[in-house]
């Protein structure tokens, strides 16, 4: 842009601080005789020693802020030293701190804008999406922080708050990022572990401090928001007092069903000038979908798919309006690219960010930027907070290596649009990949093996414990006519032969009636015992006596197998659950690839390990902390599954038979008193007894607090037929494979990087668009399915070639090319620059011509073509050569 300073001034930064929503009164410095007279005033060209300040922000005689100003075409952030050099050059009328007389100091271009408080040494800048009002920068002046952070320092956590020792490190953790001035923090704990009762009595200890006021806690379901709600009512504050009666808490609008299984509470709804108009005398806490923040913030067209949120509306909110926010389940899309809703409701507000995760990813990461505290479900299963599995692979021959058909065979013809199904002779021999079975074929015989095989393992549990096991099954899909999930439903049934109500199907279907009350069924209920599912309940839902968790599909993403693993992991003590089973029906190979992308420490064996045997290895020294910790596990097992005739048997060998106490303290008994444990762990009365100790009777758990949650996925149409992301991508994966005889630019990009120019990157944009995969299409559905926003087309298309290339975004790929040519190359200054204007015009096209030098603004302004040929010299056609093959290589 070629606009002037002056301009920028003028239409944009004029018009921003005299807005409706923040209301300064800009005045020209000669226009002012008594700077104390002044109340809400952007004050131009205000004098200092070192010359004039852009704007002098003035509130109530007190000068509380400078703003310094550059044309649009300059970037804002380094400006900032400027306003700090103003802020030390003017007479002390409000405070000084560090030389700086000024507390809080701005740079804009009038679109960017960039801002630090300098009253604390540790305080970094940081973007903000607007100015503050004259309002909230006095509130900000007058708020002593300071003393909040010493009320966290003298009130320890441990102290007022009983929670256990892993919380507890959680709340410290937050307090000391907040006193080391971090705005964004990332949580990342274990489903199953109290995230929410953890971050409630962080909320208590931020309002009790007055370190924040006002806060918001966002989800991203209805029902999740119905639930929050309930638990925040529920905390019960040191004071004795539950948090709602000693804080406002408030939400939007639930439907009944939404609060079904919420207990009995009244939510109150958060009265509309506490969001237009906040005030510090408002303390309150505010739970909300982020679905209808993002229309309070952007309008009703910023959000297409939450019909139920149609009471809401765009309101004026200033950025001020929440000093803390809450992000829960953030994996799930708080960088999505969908209309950028996500992270521009994160943006948007100057508060400290805190992000609540069972399974952080890159783009989690990439948000809230700080991970200041994990717990990790490996540690929770030693520590006795979580259950820890074992693993059974089942193998299925054409899992693994397809299927064969030869001529003459019978088969099946489906047509997917009506289901009918024709039967005839095969005319010549097919062959399927594994990856096509359930997606283009379905083999009955291997459905019908594949659950005898799980049932004698059910027998064998219902043999032992006395009941059948509830069972989640992951099947492929759900797709009308050729549903997978409904194969593995009918088997079930007739192999297992004990009615109509043993197996249910729950998914997003609309054949599946009334899928939130079935969830609530399989919780409360003794039958449904086998739920078949696709997607629907991977998280979210909170079943604790599951006891099987059955994988017939197969997962690419690191944290949704960690989320489907989840659904096992919770404790369940009305059965005395003490641990869970997953069968990989591909042989291992999702235990195998996801050996080193979880939290849990897999351990795949045929046969279980005797006790008697770990033990020994623990006397022979053998990797003593991986088998000391093992041994822990089964203590665990055991402790869990103990009644008054176990405790009493044990107390022969340990003080009052207490197991727990036992294993607590197992590690350090081993390492000061090695002789003594060891001669008790190996004492075979002692041993016979941890396997054979009597058992409590067994009991059905019984209850009616449930989570709904209804998971909705983005379809992506292919033709006629309506695809999932996996699937829409594995369609993608089969077009890239196939044609790079038949579009050039696939073969340039897979295996002659050479010829990548403009006319192959429009070439292939165009053929993609017109086979169904517009690049639209394949970032969101990159995004889905491997969590990476604005995957750029280069990536995507040579990811589904081969699945170890890594999926980069253009900046990532382009900042990777240019810095290897500034490593290995020598630039002047001058050259440079133009590498930094070539770095800016690929992020945006991802190949570069010589025409682009005449026709593109970014390089127009510099000098265009000619220019840039006297910048490089004889250089410049091979640099452009060479960047073009870099980028494709």
């Amino acid at each position: 842009m070629t606009e002037s300073e002056a301009w920028t001034r003028k239409k944009r930064i004029d018009e921003k601080l005299k807005s409706l929503l923040l209301n300064w009164t800009v005045i020209h410095n000669v226009e002012v005789d008594d700077y104390t007279s002044l109340s809400s005033h952007a004050v131009e060209e205000y004098p200092t020693e070192t010359g004039p300040a852009d704007y002098a922000l003035i509130v109530e005689g007190k000068l509380l802020g400078i703003i310094e100003a550059k044309k649009i075409s300059v970037g804002a952030g380094n400006v900032l030293e400027q306003a700090k050099r103003y802020a030390k050059s003017v007479p002390n009328t409000v405070g000084e701190w560090r030389e700086y007389k000024v507390p809080f100091l701005y740079s804009t271009n009038g679109e960017l804008i960039f801002h630090i408080d300098v009253r604390k040494k540790l305080n970094c800048s940081h973007q903000l999406f607007d100015f503050h009002s004259p309002q909230a920068l006095l509130d900000k002046y007058n708020r002593d922080t300071e003393k909040a952070e010493r009320w966290f320092e003298k009130r320890k956590v441990s102290e007022i708050i009983r929670l256990r020792r892993y919380q507890t490190g959680a709340v410290e953790a937050i307090e000391k990022s907040i006193c080391s001035s971090k705005k964004t923090m990332l949580l990342a704990m274990a489903t199953g572990t109290g995230k929410t009762f953890t971050i409630v009595s962080s909320i208590y200890r931020l309002l009790k401090s007055g370190y924040a006021k006002r806060i918001l806690f966002l989800v991203d379901r209805r029902a999740l928001a119905a639930q929050t709600v309930s638990e925040i009512s529920a905390f019960e504050t040191p004071e004795g007092l539950k948090l709602d009666k000693d804080y406002e808490v408030y939400s939007q609008k639930f439907r009944r069903d939404d609060l079904e299984g919420e207990g009995n509470f009244d939510p109150k709804v958060l009265p509309e000038e506490y969001l237009t108009n906040p005030q510090e005398k408002h303390t309150f806490i505010y739970v909300s979908t982020i679905q209808r923040m993002s229309i309070n913030l952007l309008g009703k067209e910023a959000v297409n798919d939450f019909e139920y949120d149609v009471d809401a509306k765009k309101l004026d909110i200033p950025i001020h309006t929440f000093d803390v926010i809450v992000a829960d389940e953030c994996h799930r899309g708080y960088s999505a690219k969908e209309t950028g809703r996500w992270k521009y409701v994160l943006d948007y507000f100057d508060a400290v960010k805190i992000g609540l995760t069972a399974t952080p990813a890159t783009h989690t990461l990439a948000m809230f930027k700080n991970k200041v505290f994990s717990y990790s479900t490996e540690q929770a299963v030693l520590d006795g907070y979580l259950v820890d599995y074992d693993a059974v692979k089942i193998k299925s021959d054409i899992h693994i290596n397809g299927a064969f058909l030869k001529e003459g065979e019978l088969v099946g013809e489906i047509d997917m649009e009506t289901g009918a199904e024709q039967l005839d002779e095969l005319e010549d021999e097919r062959e399927f990949s594994a990856s096509e079975i359930e997606q283009k074929i379905t083999s009955p015989d291997s459905i019908n093996k594949i659950i005898t095989a799980i049932k004698n393992y059910t027998d064998q549990h219902e043999t032992e414990y006395r009941r059948f096991p509830k069972m989640l099954i992951f099947a492929v899909n759900d797709l009308p006519h050729v549903s997978h999930a409904d194969q593995v439903v009918r088997t079930c049934k007739q192999i297992y032969g004990r009615g109509d109500d043993f197996v249910m199907k729950i998914t997003g279907s609309p054949t599946v009636d009334r899928p939130l009350q079935k969830i609530r069924q399989f919780r409360n209920r003794p039958e449904p015992k086998i739920v078949v599912t696709v997607d629907m309940l991977t998280t979210g839902v909170d079943i604790p006596a599951i006891e099987m968790v059955v994988f017939m599909r197969m997962v690419k993403s690191r944290i949704l197998w960690v989320q489907m693993l989840g659904r096992g992991t919770r404790l369940c003590p009305e059965i005395n659950k003490e641990k869970f089973t997953i069968f990989d029906c591909f042989d291992g190979g999702l235990l195998s690839y996801f050996r080193n992308a979880t939290d849990f420490n897999v351990d795949l064996q045929k046969e279980t390990m005797p006790l008697s045997e770990i033990i020994e290895r623990i006397y022979d020294n053998q990797d003593r902390e991986y088998n000391t910790n093992r041994l822990i596990k089964r203590l665990r097992r055991i402790e869990k599954n103990m009644g008054a005739k176990a405790r009493d048997a044990f107390s022969k060998y340990i003080p009052d038979g207490d197991m727990k106490n036992f294993a607590d303290r197992l590690k350090e008994n081993i390492q000061n008193d090695f002789t003594e444990t060891m001669k008790l762990l190996r004492n075979k009365d002692f041993q016979d007894l941890l396997q054979n100790y009597p058992r409590p009777q067994k009991v059905f758990f019984k209850g009616y607090d449930i989570v709904d949650t209804v998971e909705h996925e983005v379809m992506f149409r292919v033709g006629k037929n309506y695809q999932k992301p996996e699937d829409y991508l594995k369609l993608f994966e089969d077009f890239v494979r196939q044609n790079p005889v038949h579009i050039e630019a696939i073969e340039i990009l897979l295996s002659k990087p050479a010829g990548w120019n403009t006319d192959a990157l429009d070439d292939l944009r165009d053929k993609l668009k017109k086979s169904d995969f517009p690049e639209s299409d394949l970032q969101r559905g990159h995004e889905l399915v491997y969590k990476k926003p604005l995957a750029d087309i280069i990536s995507m298309v040579k990811h589904a070639a081969n699945y170890d290339v890594p999926i980069m975004t253009a900046r990532e790929r382009v900042s990777q090319v240019v810095d290897n040519l500034l490593r290995n190359r020598s630039f002047n200054a001058e050259q440079a620059n133009w590498l930094s204007y070539i770095k800016d015009h690929l992020i945006k096209n991802l190949a570069i011509s010589r025409e682009d030098f005449e026709i593109m603004p970014v390089f127009e302004r510099h000098g265009g073509l000619s220019k840039a040929r006297q910048v490089f010299g004889d250089q410049f056609d091979n640099l452009i050569h060479e960047i073009n093959q870099a980028i494709a290589a």
